[in-house]
């Protein structure tokens, strides 16, 4: 059991750390090859930085885990609303940009959406295919939205970039050494939180709504508490929609291929999903009233999810 747990931590150690150097290399390789900052920061950070979700349940549902790989999605897409949102909101209120409300906000809960009903059947390879489609088109449309510039994109685009001008050889190897580091700690989380919820006698789903969402959400953390302290906060709303878009289609996806027909339990499928739902939705509702989301509306969004996650258990 120790063991386990110690692998668990250590794999989330090293999956955050080195998704970051992913991203950073693989950034600065696209700006290296003069890729615009629109595309770069659309496809490729967008990638990136849910590279832990994508690799986690990709590998749990080619191992017939899809109660881990689904409850990641869900865990991480609740958790970037409530956890991170929530948390930054309580530090300084959060601005909404005009942009991010007519473009991320909706593709972003569309998104969540679809994949909470088609994961009521149980996820296939038509299933698959549709968030494809939803991901190319929701990706489309921002870069057609973009085409003349998008201060928020390109605004996290620079916070990956140096002074001094990329090395292509350095870089390219950077994001080569921490893919292979991604791979390796997801395998490690994986196997060890399963040992664990056989251990504690939990269902696996509710481990992946847990400890591996969690864990997998700690750079969005990271990331949002910094800007909230520094009071630079337009870019955190976009980021979490964004993360959770490409969750929902892009994680979504992927499990869908690595794991067709195998089944979803009722809780996860149920209750675990629809709270999923609502949280986007009420995150929504919150975002659109004031055009920001105030502190006590973070506290709201951080107090459900303390709240109502234990009783998914």
């Amino acid at each position: 059991m120790l063991i386990a747990i110690s692998g668990v931590l250590l794999g989330l150690l090293l999956l955050t750390f080195a998704a970051d150097q992913f991203v950073v290399g693989a950034t600065r390789v696209a700006a290296r090859l003069r890729l615009s900052t629109i595309v770069i920061g659309a496809l490729v950070i967008g990638f990136g930085t849910s590279a832990p979700e994508i690799v986690v349940s990709g590998l749990a549902a080619g191992r017939g885990q899809m109660d881990l790989a689904a409850g990641n999605v869900i865990g991480s897409n609740v958790a970037n609303l409530t956890l991170v949102l929530g948390a930054a909101a309580l530090v300084t209120p959060i601005a909404v940009r005009s942009r991010t409300l007519k473009r991320e906000a909706p593709l972003s809960l569309a998104a969540v959406l679809l994949f909470a009903v088609l994961l009521q059947g149980g996820l296939s390879y038509l299933d698959g295919v549709v968030l494809g489609i939803v991901l190319l088109t929701s990706l489309a449309i921002i870069l057609l939205s973009a085409r003349g510039g998008d201060p928020v994109l390109e605004g996290e685009v620079v916070g990956y970039l140096s002074d001094a001008l990329p090395h292509l050889g350095t870089e390219s190897t950077r994001t080569v050494l921490a893919l292979i580091a991604v791979l390796i700690s997801a395998q490690t989380l994986v196997l060890s939180a399963t040992e664990i919820a056989e251990a504690l006698g939990v269902a696996e789903g509710f481990i992946g709504l847990t400890v591996v969402a969690i864990g997998t959400s700690l750079p969005e953390l990271a990331t949002a508490m910094q800007a909230a302290r520094r009071k630079e906060t337009g870019l955190i709303v976009g980021n979490l929609l964004g993360s959770n878009l490409f969750n929902a289609t892009a994680v979504g996806t992927v499990i869908s291929v690595a794991g067709p027909s195998h089944p979803v339990s009722a809780s996860l499928a149920g209750p675990a999903t629809w709270m999923m739902v609502a949280v986007a939705t009420i995150a929504f509702v919150f975002m659109v009233t004031g055009t920001r989301v105030a502190r006590t509306e973070g506290a709201v969004l951080l107090l459900g999810y303390l709240v109502v996650l234990p009783l998914l258990a």
